[in-house]
């Protein structure tokens, strides 16, 4: 019996359509049949170049940039030294011409015990005492009971109040009669109503009241009382330093 055309259409799409099939699974068969070829193990040298590197630590810290020498109207700061220091003198003949000098300024001063009330015969001579961290005094401790008040040892102008970790409530007072003499009160209490830098104290005026600030030690209330020379008035928180006791043992 012949095939109509239809199905004669039919049959072939049928043929095919089975080819194609059979095509497509002899692909997938022989491709998942494939053996498996592991690949190379990377190289060390490329296992090194391909890993992240650490930034190399320096051997040394670099150092902070050295702060610039102050100018000639620097004024002492909590970093800088809070207490006068001594210069050395250049020779013992200057340094004997200089004290000379020194003694015959003063006495003209007709300097006052600094601490109200305090007699000539209280006073003790402690400059050449011993101090922590191999110090030596260089003032003399005059000793008195919380908020007596402390004078103006002469006339001169108050050049600086400062709060230092050593002397605690300090003040710098630059002599009128020379002002390459420093008058130096440390341990206040507190200062007089009023005191500013710049203020010509008048000899016997207060200035402050006795404490026991900075490293005098709790209730060791005393004015640490210093007198030195400097070579430039506006470097007045060092120089070389005079014993007050002398001075004062005779004064009124």
């Amino acid at each position: 019996m012949p095939l109509g055309p239809r199905t004669r259409v039919l049959l072939i799409a049928a043929v095919v359509f089975a080819a194609l099939a059979a095509f497509v699974w002899y692909l997938s068969v022989r491709y998942w049949t494939q053996p498996v070829t592991p690949l190379p193990a990377p190289r060390q040298d490329a296992e090194q170049t391909a890993s992240p590197t650490t930034a190399a630590t320096p051997n040394t810290i670099p150092q902070a940039s050295a702060t610039p020498a102050p100018s000639v109207s620097a004024t002492p700061t909590p970093a800088a030294t809070p207490t006068p220091t001594a210069t050395p003198a250049a020779s013992n003949s200057t340094q004997t011409q200089a004290a000379t000098g020194d003694a015959a300024a003063l006495a003209s001063m007709r300097l006052l015990i600094p601490v109200a009330g305090v007699r000539p015969e209280a006073l003790r001579d402690t400059f050449d005492d011993a101090r922590s961290e191999g110090r030596v005094h260089d003032a003399i401790d005059i000793m008195a009971a919380r908020d007596t008040p402390v004078v103006a040892a002469a006339d001169g102008r108050v050049v600086k109040l400062f709060q230092s970790a050593k002397g605690g409530t300090t003040i710098y007072q630059l002599a009128a009669a020379d002002e390459h003499l420093v008058f130096y009160y440390a341990h206040l209490d507190h200062y007089a109503d009023g005191l500013a830098e710049g203020h010509v104290a008048r000899r016997g005026e207060t200035i402050g009241y006795v404490g026991d600030t900075g490293d005098a030690g709790p209730g060791n209330t005393h004015l640490h009382f210093q007198i030195y020379r400097v070579a430039d008035p506006k470097h007045f928180w060092t120089g070389e330093n005079i014993n007050p006791y002398p001075l004062l043992r005779n004064s009124e």
